[in-house]
């Protein structure tokens, strides 16, 4: 199996503030980016359990402020398809099960 999503959670490092304001502007709103952003892979595996649905390579987690100035932390998940798939809808919520 190709891995399709790893330059995407790499993109998401560098490019956060973009990629929600383009997808999901109303959260970028609320975001005060002059705070900037924190990448949180380390604490993003320890909450993440080994579960039977095999690597998640496109999930990131990130420390943000909103504009009320309380630390949040943003999960992202991406998932990069290259053909059609029947089960697509079921995996999707499967892997959000995943989380304790």
């Amino acid at each position: 199996m190709s891995d399709f999503d790893s330059p995407w959670k790499e993109s998401l490092e560098i490019f956060l503030e973009p990629f929600l304001q383009f997808f999901f502007p109303d959260v970028h709103a609320d975001l005060d980016w002059s705070r900037g952003y924190e990448s949180l892979d380390k604490e993003l595996q320890q909450i993440v359990r080994e579960g039977e649905l095999g690597p998640r390579l496109a999930d990131k987690l990130f420390k943000v402020w909103p504009k009320d100035g309380v630390e949040l932390w943003l999960l992202i998940h991406v998932e990069v398809q290259n053909q059609p798939d029947e089960q697509f809808g079921e995996r999707m919520y499967a892997r959000g099960s995943c989380f304790g």
